[in-house]
């Protein structure tokens, strides 16, 4: 059973992208440990963390320390934590990260935990999608850099939010540091328990009632929890990822998301509509989804490449593979589009450079 307080113990895996929830649950009166590198974990503990949020008619962004705002976040590096002594645990890395050396055990030491876990994931982890009907996951193990890492994770512990907020570390800045550029909100999925789901609605509440005074005034932040009965609800980002963040990448170069849903609009219409359809043929209604008006809108603002392209032309050989896992759900309903096809190819022969270039270096 929870605490009768209603405060939760949250557990965050990631202290990058982690530290934006990891800060709204803070300020709402929950106690927060961050995980990841012991350097990261030092630095923290020492410092605090910075959440930077742009806020509506302000010129500025307000920045949210935790050491100033006497929140209560910690940093540990994940061989020292017990997620026993946790409510909730946050899924907050890419998908690659978590067969990490110290994680990959961590991640053990919470099946055995049976804590609830929230996957904050452009990925699905694959306890999620069998709570899915006709997925089946056993052919989507190749999708995951490690697939072993989710072995004995219940399905009904793992619920799924969408990543929408948009929000990067400063390469200029210590690892500390978070700067938000999309400040969207967390759409997360029920849990199958009603008490489980009773916790991310407390959550949710708690962040909706945050007031922030930011030197003239208390103000409401930006970034909400918003908890929806569908399962389906994360998902509709598999749409825009297909749509405009993939493909970013291009045989020889990267352009931006706002080129890549207009070089060709209709295209970007077809392949997006495609993947909509998908997710209806699992279960999704139009309501779970975004039109694709709402998101081309969007994209005008979104002038540089993806992350994931970033990642494969900085020389990464292992990313989130979302487009190989709607490739490969697809061909259990009979579906392909030759876009995807070639979207999922090109995306190969990319990484496949990568490593080849990778092995060169270490044999020269």
């Amino acid at each position: 059973m929870f605490r009768e307080t209603n405060k939760f113990k949250v557990l965050v895996l990631g202290a990058s992208y982690g530290s934006l929830l990891g800060t709204k649950l803070s300020l709402a009166g929950h106690t927060v440990t961050l995980v990841c590198t012991m350097a990261t974990a030092e630095l923290i503990n020492r410092e605090g963390t910075f959440v930077r949020l742009p806020i509506r008619d302000r010129q500025t962004p307000v920045v949210i320390s935790s050491r100033a705002n006497g929140l209560d976040i910690l940093a540990s590096a994940p061989d020292a934590v017990d997620p026993r002594h946790f409510d909730l645990v946050v899924f907050a890395m890419q998908e690659p990260h978590y067969g990490s050396e110290g994680v990959k055990q961590l991640m053990r030491r919470i099946a055995v935990a049976q804590v609830p876990c929230l996957a904050i994931m452009n990925m699905p982890p694959l306890p999620f999608l069998k709570r899915i009907a006709g997925i089946a996951t056993k052919d989507l193990s190749s999708c995951y850099v490690d697939p072993g890492v989710w072995d004995g994770i219940a399905p009904g512990l793992v619920t799924l939010a969408s990543p929408d907020p948009q929000a990067y570390r400063p390469p200029e800045e210590d690892r500390n540091v978070l700067q938000v550029g999309l400040p969207t909100n967390f759409k997360v999925a029920s849990f199958e328990s009603a008490e489980h789901t009773a916790m991310l609605a407390q959550l949710q509440d708690d962040i909706e009632a945050i007031r922030y005074d930011a030197g003239n005034g208390e103000i409401e932040l930006p970034v909400k929890l918003k908890v929806h009965d569908s399962h389906f609800v994360p998902l509709a980002k598999w749409l825009m990822l297909l749509t405009g963040n993939y493909r970013c990448i291009q045989s020889d170069k990267m352009i931006s998301i706002k080129e890549a849903v207009y070089t060709d609009i209709d295209a970007s219409r077809a392949i997006y509509d495609w993947v909509g359809n998908l997710c209806k043929l699992l279960g999704a209604t139009d309501k779970d989804l975004v039109p694709f008006d709402k998101y081309a809108a969007a994209a005008k603002g979104l002038l540089k490449p993806s992350s994931v392209a970033r990642a494969i032309f900085g020389g990464a050989n292992q990313i989130e593979r979302v487009d190989l896992l709607v490739q490969r759900i697809a061909f259990q309903q009979g579906l392909r589009h030759s876009v995807v096809d070639e979207l999922v190819m090109r995306v190969n022969r990319r990484l496949q450079i990568n490593r080849e270039t990778r092995l060169f270096e270490k044999v020269d």
